[in-house]
């Protein structure tokens, strides 16, 4: 339970349908960030969700992994940022200590299985597990869920996946609970008001240095304020007046360097992921599949050019825009768009006109 009105509702979801039902939180950070107002999982948070554990008449209790979240997701964060990767620490989140140290601790402490507020669906086929996107299309999160295998599915339950997020806040505020009309967190849950310029600046300060913004010529055409502030494919605060629209095309971090160019050569042809996971079986080599690499994006048709262990590249079918190193991406049926086969961690990109 994160204090917000998804994980609210699924555990209501659940006690209706008659579960022995206790409600969790992670403490996921210590000192001051604890008493950080944005993001889940606070202080606020936490009183929040007990508040909610107590109408539905369930125990309640707050679960500490801050070693373990800052070992991994946190550090996973600053190495990001500072070789020039989009890290997503949601993701992460999910892969390293929800779906992995919660499972884990939730079956010492006896539980069968662990549901939370995602909107996603579980199936069944032939006696394998399938995860299907959520019904409500706008907060689908399959996306970040790629990461689960047919062990961790068995014991993972969605609750509020077969409904719209408008029937999850109506079911909130018939039963009364306090998170009915809580916004939805937008933030990096650790990173102070959004802003993440000052969270660099205290926490990543090599990957907040000033450095050069060069064409793809080579030439000099302004200053970035440390390559943490941005992103591939970002346009606004580059600070360079050329008399036409330019983007952060690549992220060089061993020349803290920022490469820009007009929007018809941002194309990508493909791209390699590491630390794949996979639903079930594999994509297979010459396999079609449609790319999804951001949360809520589009998703692309593209052919797998190559598996092997832990590793997948991919080449889409056109040029697609703003991939970036340090993304997930999450492949889904070809032929069935709903189910997600898993996914991985982009870790090297195909400028558009190369080869796989």
């Amino acid at each position: 339970m994160s204090g917000g009105v998804d994980s609210s509702v699924a555990a209501a979801l659940l006690v209706e349908q008659g579960y022995d039902v206790t409600g969790i939180m992670l403490k996921l950070w210590r000192g001051e960030a604890a008493n950080l107002d944005s993001g889940c999982c606070n202080v606020g948070a936490a009183s929040d969700a007990r508040r909610v554990a107590d109408v539905l008449g369930i125990p309640f209790y707050v679960l500490n992994f801050a070693d373990r979240f800052e070992e991994t997701v946190i550090s996973n964060f600053h190495s990001d940022y500072s070789a020039g990767r989009t890290p997503n620490p949601c993701v992460r989140c999910n892969q390293w200590i929800k779906f992995d140290a919660l499972l884990e601790r939730a079956k010492t402490l006896g539980a069968d299985v662990l549901a939370t507020g995602h909107y996603a669906r579980r199936s069944t086929h032939n006696g394998r597990h399938r995860l299907l996107r959520g019904v409500d299309r706008n907060k689908d999160q399959s996306y970040v869920l790629w990461m689960l295998d047919q062990a961790k599915l068995a014991r993972t339950l969605f609750p509020v996946g077969d409904m719209e997020k408008s029937e999850t806040r109506r079911i909130a505020t018939e039963l009364g609970l306090r998170t009915a009309t809580k916004p939805d967190s937008q933030e990096i849950c650790f990173v102070r008001n959004g802003d993440l310029g000052a969270y660099v600046d205290e926490h990543i300060p090599q990957a907040n240095q000033p450095g050069p913004i060069v064409t793809t010529t080579g030439d000099q055409v302004g200053e970035h304020r440390g390559i943490a502030r941005y992103t591939v494919g970002q346009r606004k605060g580059l600070g360079i007046a050329l008399g036409m629209p330019l983007f952060v095309r690549s992220i060089d971090a061993e020349s803290n360097s920022l490469v820009v160019a007009e929007r018809a050569e941002l194309g990508c042809d493909g791209f390699t992921v590491d630390e794949t996971s996979f639903v079930d079986e594999p994509p297979v080599a010459g396999g079609r599949v449609l790319v999804q690499y951001r949360a809520h994006g589009e998703v692309f048709p593209a052919a797998v050019e190559r598996v092997e262990r832990g590793c997948l590249a991919v080449s889409f079918d056109d040029p697609a825009e703003a991939v970036a190193r340090g993304q997930s991406a999450a492949f889904y049926d070809a032929e069935h768009p709903e189910i997600l086969l898993g996914g991985g961690v982009i870790s090297a990109t195909v400028t558009a006109g190369a080869r796989v």
